[in-house]
């Protein structure tokens, strides 16, 4: 039977077994029609042997055929799917077992090489989960990556099975070769969990997206739970859960980023079950200053947030180490340091946090020798990639490093600008603010933050063009608040007004009250510097605050 699916008499062979001792019956066949495995399960499920679970390549199938029974009429079930999937079978085909043990209608489902993966979705949306994620949906409901054949009677059969392998395979083969899978970067899943409705869910995995290709990694695909309620262990239902993992591995995915931050037991619990590396939001921010320190005080400083991230996660590290540690999310300035464990991890905390003090006090003695000179200092903040490096090269004629992504700057940069009237102030460029910056962060960037303090003046920068920039606005304001630098008076700066027309420019103004500029064009730059010399030096104006100028 090597061109058949199935023939007639091997598929009575498995009813009349199935139904004389109550149970699923199968066979794996290669495609010399030999059959390699006979398999026996319950009444609901079949146990298949060890087959080494691990991918099989990209192009080429395991090069055998599961054919197995059913007892109550249940169509291809999500087991079935999933070893279709993780075991790269050439095919899988249930049987229905008749009243008297006779064949009824088979099934059978194949795999789709990627290319074709969307024009095969469909199922339940994301949008009904809520109501039913609480039992696990069968994973061909969600991203289905296979093409589903059937009832059919054996008898009914047209399709030649070797014909149909050999078709599968080119199509893979072109598939990839069409796909010129030639970026190197880990091929990363980025997983997103809505509880409740409108929780900006898609907001933050655009974010999200955005913070994994600072980090280097390569997105291959976008997964969104909505759920009333989250999983306390997986964040995601099982069905959802199992889905992603034979997503995972058709994709050939290395890694899965989540969207929101998840407790060590949780990360643990994911890692296990996909047996994927799985990291959060807050590692994956870790990974970029990591990436992007390079004075001293900035190395320190996140390698001390690594460890902190690290220290509670260590108990649960022991067989798991190599996946959660090490390249993306494990790398930087404790890369070496990262494998410690307790004691030793809290006696390096211990021994930053003392170093971190030390280059305090240095930095203390500069701002006073900087204060005793009368020179003004403005402090550049603002959300991350809000032109906050580009501006201060504008001003100050200066190369710091300015690029389109997320935390490109992060050590704190001083450069002196000049006025016409040749008066001077010092303006200092700050590490970018984001939405839920992680604590740990936060507290080990305070001591470099501290600078902003001696400010007479914060220049908040904001994206006027960026959809989310109220947002954004609002989440500068409470890292302002919560770093007490509240007392100090703020000027917003509305860049890259260019991307405006004359309409949006002028209700940028109207709603946020700042200076219009395009840092990158060198619009506005002029206004910019004389309301800056109107501000600190006030030019007559006596204790009137410009327009501009929030209290």
């Amino acid at each position: 039977m090597p061109d058949q699916i199935v023939s007639a008499e091997l598929a009575r062979n498995l009813c009349e077994l199935s139904f004389r001792i109550g149970r699923q019956v199968g066979v794996l066949v290669d495609r010399r029609g030999i059959v390699t495995h006979v398999i026996a399960g319950d009444s609901r499920k079949l146990f298949i042997p060890e087959l080494g679970r691990a991918r099989a390549g990209s192009k080429r199938f395991r090069g055998l055929r599961l054919l197995h029974t059913h007892l109550h009429g249940e169509p291809l079930s999500s087991d079935d799917l999933t070893d279709l999937s993780l075991l790269r079978l050439d095919l899988v085909a249930a049987i229905q077992v008749g009243d008297s043990g006779l064949p009824g209608t088979l099934e059978y489902a194949t795999l789709l090489p990627p290319d074709r993966l969307e024009e095969n979705q469909g199922g339940a949306s994301d949008a009904d989960e809520g109501a039913r994620e609480s039992e696990a949906r069968p994973a061909a409901e969600t991203n289905r990556p296979w093409r589903r054949e059937g009832p059919l009677r054996v008898h009914e059969l047209r399709e030649q099975f070797l014909e149909l392998i050999v078709a599968l395979e080119g199509e893979f083969t072109r598939a990839s070769t069409s796909s010129g899978q030639t970026d190197d970067r880990p091929r990363t899943i980025l997983v997103g969990v809505q509880e409740g409705r409108n929780d900006g869910v898609e907001r933050r995995m655009d974010e999200l997206a955005r913070l994994a290709d600072t980090a280097g990694l390569q997105v291959i695909d976008r997964v969104i739970q909505r759920r009333p309620k989250v999983d306390p262990r997986t964040l995601l239902g099982k069905g959802r859960l199992e889905s992603l993992l034979v997503r995972s591995m058709y994709l050939e995915a290395e890694l899965l980023v989540f969207d929101r931050d998840l407790n060590p037991s949780q990360g643990k619990t994911i890692s296990d079950r996909t047996e994927l590396k799985v990291i959060d939001r807050t590692q994956l921010i870790l990974d970029i200053f990591a990436q992007h320190a390079y004075s001293r005080d900035g190395r320190l400083q996140v390698e001390l947030a690594q460890l902190r991230y690290l220290l509670p996660r260590l108990h649960l590290m022991q067989q798991s180490l190599s996946r959660l540690t090490g390249g993306i999310g494990g790398r930087g300035p404790g890369e070496t340091k990262l494998e410690i464990r307790g004691r030793r991890a809290r006696d390096r905390i211990a021994s930053l946090s003392k170093q971190l003090k030390d280059l305090e006090k240095k930095r203390q003695l500069r701002r006073r020798k900087r204060h005793k000179s009368g020179v003004p200092v403005v402090a550049i903040l603002g959300y991350t990639n809000a032109g906050k490096s580009t501006l201060l090269n504008a001003l100050c004629r200066s190369d710091v490093l300015a690029e389109d992504q997320l935390f490109a700057t992060l050590d704190t940069t001083t450069r002196r600008m000049r006025f016409p009237s040749r008066r001077e102030l010092v303006l200092t460029d700050t590490v970018g603010f984001i939405e839920h910056l992680p604590k740990d962060l936060l507290n080990a960037f305070k001591a470099t933050l501290e600078e902003l303090h001696d400010a007479d003046l914060l220049l908040h920068v904001i994206d006027a063009a960026d959809a989310d920039r109220d947002l954004h606005i609002r989440v500068v304001e409470e890292v302002i608040e919560e770093l007490e630098l509240d007392a100090l008076p703020v000027l917003r700066v509305l860049n890259q007004v260019d991307r405006l027309d004359d309409e949006g420019v002028a209700e940028s103004i109207r709603d946020l009250d700042g200076v219009p500029v395009s840092a990158l064009e060198g619009d506005g730059l002029d206004d910019l510097m004389e309301e800056l010399e109107r501000v600190l030096w006030r030019q007559g104006h006596g204790d009137v605050r410009p327009a501009y100028l929030i209290p």
